[in-house]
């Protein structure tokens, strides 16, 4: 049956405007679907370089300054700790540095500056004594040292009995000695310990520190 030209037009029309509306809300669908992403998006970047940004406050301060990882004050400084070396190593090398023709006081006298002073030091601080002496003059030996710090044993800081702060290090010796024409090279390792004295390190006393390579040849490498 058909139906009148009127009834048709009316249909068609009752299906554009539903097609127009249908349209329209899906756009609006895709429309905040996309903000919400984007804003998720933005949100999700946002919150790291946050979190960054408290994490580098926390390193660096509220200043901008970068602060100690840990709050312990070291007993002695690694640049006082070099000066200990220093003067570990210069007495070292000193006691094993001289010559049949060296004068007792005058060759004691610069050591014993670099020690406590005690009645220790000046019995420690001398020249070979008795046979050796008489052989090193008939030889006319002369000796050479050298002493390189091996590593720390022990730092210190005696607050109790007040003896201050103290370095124990395990410094290498090798002298080398002339005499009659023929040079060998000992080398022992020595417990040196240094004190604190009025700002300064000084050489409070030394121990053998196993027994080393005693009479090694200068051309072994020892």
């Amino acid at each position: 049956m058909d139906l009148p030209e009127e009834g048709k037009r009316s249909g068609l029309l009752a299906l554009a405007v539903l097609g127009v509306l249908l349209v329209a809300v899906l756009t609006v669908f895709t429309v905040f679907d996309g903000d919400e992403g984007g804003d998720g998006g933005a949100a999700a970047s946002a919150a790291p370089s946050a979190g960054r940004q408290d994490a580098a406050n926390a390193d660096t301060g509220s200043d901008g300054k970068q602060e100690p990882s840990g709050g312990a004050t070291p007993i002695v400084a690694l640049t006082e700790v070099a000066e200990a070396h220093e003067v570990m190593a210069k007495y070292m090398a000193g006691l094993s540095t001289y010559d049949h023709a060296s004068n007792p006081a005058a060759w004691s006298a610069p050591l014993l500056g670099l020690t406590s002073g005690d009645t220790q030091m000046k019995q420690a601080t001398t020249l070979p004594a008795g046979k050796a002496w008489a052989q090193c003059e008939a030889d006319r030996c002369s000796s050479k040292g050298t002493a390189t710090v091996v590593r720390d044993a022990m730092i210190s800081d005696d607050l109790v009995r007040g003896s201050g702060r103290s370095i124990s290090s395990v410094v290498n010796v090798s002298a080398a000695r002339t005499a009659g024409g023929k040079t060998v090279t000992e080398s022992n390792r020595w417990l040196v310990t240094v004190k604190e004295e009025s700002g300064e390190w000084v050489v409070s006393g030394f121990d053998i520190f196993g027994l080393g390579d005693v009479g090694a040849s200068e051309e072994s490498g020892e």
